[in-house]
């Protein structure tokens, strides 16, 4: 599909967040060693996150983003909202299974299959919103609008689940998208929390990503 732009794609930075979090996920999932304990923890700590993150996800844009949608344009959002439905199902899967893992190691490989179809699922999925759904918002919305209701979504977002999204979605970006969201960042946050983000991803860039925010943002 053929879509009018430039735009605002309100779905462009979270998306790259999560496409990274779930590969680097299911990459540590399959070469998990589930006869070493610790690594179990570790990995199972980052697949607990990774689950929490995407039920939230989907918790969020079913209940701003879809209801928006369908207040515009009514119907518009049904056909994504059923396949949430039935990512919602498969996150259960993968909770049960998880909870097994640590005494039952040789779940492990079905713990990987399950979350390899996942990802897989969500990747064909992300990009229906991108451009079914964008369609739908920028024929009924203007971007000042969806820079609104990015901000709702955002503001119901609590501290911690903000940090790990954060933690994926800065890495992942372009430098001037990662300017794009720190500078608005810088604006609209207190000082403390915009120095604490700096300091938790300075870690996962490599030194040229970091000089060049570092010029653009003057640090």
């Amino acid at each position: 599909m053929s879509l009018p732009g430039p735009r605002y794609d309100i779905y462009a930075f979270i998306h790259k967040g999560l496409r990274a979090f779930m590969a680097h996920t299911l990459v540590r999932v399959g070469r998990l060693d589930a006869h070493d304990a610790a690594e179990v923890a570790e990995v199972a700590d980052e697949l607990q996150a990774l689950i929490t993150l995407c039920r939230k996800h989907l918790q969020h844009e079913n209940e701003l983003l879809h209801t928006a949608m369908q207040a515009r344009a009514p119907g518009s959002a049904a056909p994504v909202a059923a396949e949430h439905e039935g990512h919602a199902l498969a996150l259960d899967e993968l909770q049960q299974l998880l909870g097994r893992l640590p005494t039952e190691p040789a779940v492990a490989p079905a713990l990987y299959r399950a979350l390899s179809h996942f990802v897989a699922e969500n990747l064909e999925h992300m990009q229906r919103e991108e451009t079914e759904h964008n369609a739908v918002l920028w024929a009924h919305f203007s971007d000042d609008e969806l820079h609104a209701l990015e901000r709702r979504i955002v503001a119901s977002i609590p501290p911690e689940e903000s940090r790990l999204g954060l933690r994926w979605m800065l890495p992942h970006l372009t430098p001037a998208e990662r300017v794009e969201m720190l500078s608005d960042m810088r604006q609209g946050a207190p000082a403390e929390v915009f120095e604490g983000v700096l300091s938790m991803i300075r870690p996962l860039l490599g030194g040229r990503d970091w000089r060049k925010l570092s010029l653009a943002l003057g640090l």
